[in-house]
């Protein structure tokens, strides 16, 4: 441990703050998180936690939503660069003009939004979740937010309903192609191919499984196989390491998330020292946000 993690201990004490980290943090991020997750799991566990800071490492969507569900509560976001560049494809106006057109057609946002978004929502989903959200609305058809890719996902399983698809998506994914796959698959003909939901439908056709994060480190642990293609951001193998000692990951070098990676550790003490980049939301947004958000979280309780 250095020096620099040596004072974020610190000062996470001084400050009784608590540090969330996602999966595709860098590794030296990861390594000094308290609680690792997907968006889902962080947005969970953001609720349980008992210290009075938050610092969220992560993208911005991920620290609002850490905000709606503990607004007494100051929340930290190291970096501000650090911006989904998929949830900037959602906005508030022209999601209102599109529920306008179809009255009455409930809206299932992907947490990947802004809390904009997300209070234009009737219920939030992930992508482990969202077939499941959307099996459980009653109405026949639905508006899907912001991720093209994950609506078809959900199409696949979904064949009662009609699907109003976003055409937002994901770069990191997307940049995730079915010829890398493939060679990496010539290389090792023994691994399984692991792919996020938020990938193409070619690439998900190619692969044996799509999984969230979670999903994939769950099913990395449990697996006979020894070896494993992932298709999602290459930092994600840094975790599946430590989950899954001794089994080995074969990552696609163009899948990474430069938005993930602008979070520095030195990021993360200025953020503690100077208790700086709060995210700051108002009352009135954090109420109608807050609703989709547990929505989501009591759909998790019970999958």
């Amino acid at each position: 441990m250095n020096a620099i993690q040596d004072g974020i201990l610190r000062l996470k004490d001084e400050k009784n703050a608590v540090i969330l980290g996602h999966n595709y943090q860098r590794k030296e991020v990861q390594e000094i998180s308290d609680i690792l997750g997907d968006s889902y799991g962080l947005s969970v566990q953001a609720t349980k936690v008992e210290a009075e800071t938050i610092v969220f490492c992560g993208v911005d969507f991920m620290a609002e939503s850490a905000k709606i569900l503990n607004p007494g509560r100051t929340v930290l976001l190291p970096n501000l660069k650090s911006i989904c560049p998929m949830a900037a494809m959602a906005d508030a106006e022209p999601l209102r003009t599109l529920k306008a057109k179809n009255p009455g057609v409930p809206v299932v946002s992907y947490v990947n939004t802004s809390a904009m978004v997300k209070a234009e929502s009737d219920i939030c989903c992930t992508s482990a979740n969202a077939v499941r959200v959307v099996q459980s609305l009653s109405e026949d058809k639905v508006i899907f937010v912001p991720d093209t890719n994950l609506g078809l996902y959900v199409m696949r399983y979904v064949k009662d309903k009609e699907i109003i698809l976003w055409p937002g998506y994901c770069p990191t994914h997307v940049n995730i192609k079915v010829e890398d796959l493939r060679e990496l698959k010539k290389k090792h003909p023994d691994a399984e191919v692991l792919v996020h939901p938020e990938c193409t439908p070619d690439v998900i056709d190619f692969a044996d499984f799509a999984y969230s994060t979670e999903g994939i480190i769950r099913h990395t642990v449990s697996s006979p196989k020894s070896e494993f293609i992932i298709g999602t951001e290459t930092n994600m193998i840094h975790r599946l390491r430590k989950e899954a000692p001794g089994k080995e990951f074969y990552g696609v070098d163009a899948a990474t998330c430069p938005n993930m990676r602008e979070i520095s550790l030195e990021d993360v003490r200025d953020s503690l020292l100077r208790t700086q980049h709060r995210v700051e939301l108002s009352a009135e947004l954090i109420a109608k946000a807050r609703i989709p958000l547990e929505r989501m979280i009591e759909a998790g309780r019970q999958d």
